[in-house]
């Protein structure tokens, strides 16, 4: 199974309206997103199944993984290409179990190394960490330090993912610390043009990658 893909990692705006929602992933994945996970807490079932198995499908169309935040169950109705595990999700070790060994897991591990090697021995694919920065989506969320990341790099072998109100000005230095992969949403999703955000935060993976 190859490694979980660096770079933008989309995390999808909750909507009940399904088509702009494919529009806005569509545009994402077009600006060059390496991942996307699909993230509802809405309690309607049926529109989750219907989004979920869409974005699949959409994804698919430019080779991308979608990821189901939280819901196992809907990972495996969907057959999206894995889930990501918050505190109080399951285990990473039933996921693997129900999703089988070609699939992604993902696990939050806040601002906590301990839990990300413990998922990591688990058999996570890859780990992530945040708040890193003030958040729209989560205004709450304890905050991560770049010295966690600077910690996390040289102890954790999966891919270190990093959350948290992150934006073109200030992605570099996560990059900078260690990150592998930057999840954004309202950074793109609430952009004006958002093929041309996924593209101007792709850019700096080039630049790091020719380092």
């Amino acid at each position: 199974m190859p490694d979980f893909p660096g770079g933008v990692y989309a995390i999808t705006p909750e909507t009940a309206d399904t088509e702009r929602l494919l529009g806005q992933v569509e545009a994402a994945l077009a600006g060059g997103v390496a991942a996307v996970q699909y993230r509802d807490k809405s309690g309607d079932v049926a529109r989750r199944h219907e989004q979920a198995s869409k974005l699949v499908a959409l994804c698919r169309r430019f080779g991308v993984p979608l990821i189901v935040n939280d819901d196992l169950r809907l990972a495996d109705l969907a057959d999206a290409d894995g889930v990501h595990l918050g505190r109080g999700d399951g285990s990473v070790r039933e996921a693997r179990i129900i999703l089988g060994p070609g699939k992604f897991i993902g696990a939050s591990c806040y601002q906590d190394i301990e839990l990300a090697l413990a998922a990591q021995a688990a058999g996570a694919d890859y780990v992530a960490f945040g708040s890193f920065f003030a958040s729209p989506t989560k205004p709450a969320a304890p905050r991560a330090s770049l010295d966690l990341l600077r910690e996390a790099a040289p102890r954790i072998a999966v891919p270190l993912v990093a959350i948290g109100g992150i934006t073109r000005a200030n992605a570099a230095q996560l990059l900078d610390a260690g990150a592998d992969s930057l999840a954004v949403s309202s950074g793109l999703f609430d952009a004006p043009d958002i093929r041309a955000a996924a593209h101007d935060l792709n850019q700096l993976f080039e630049l790091e990658s020719e380092q």
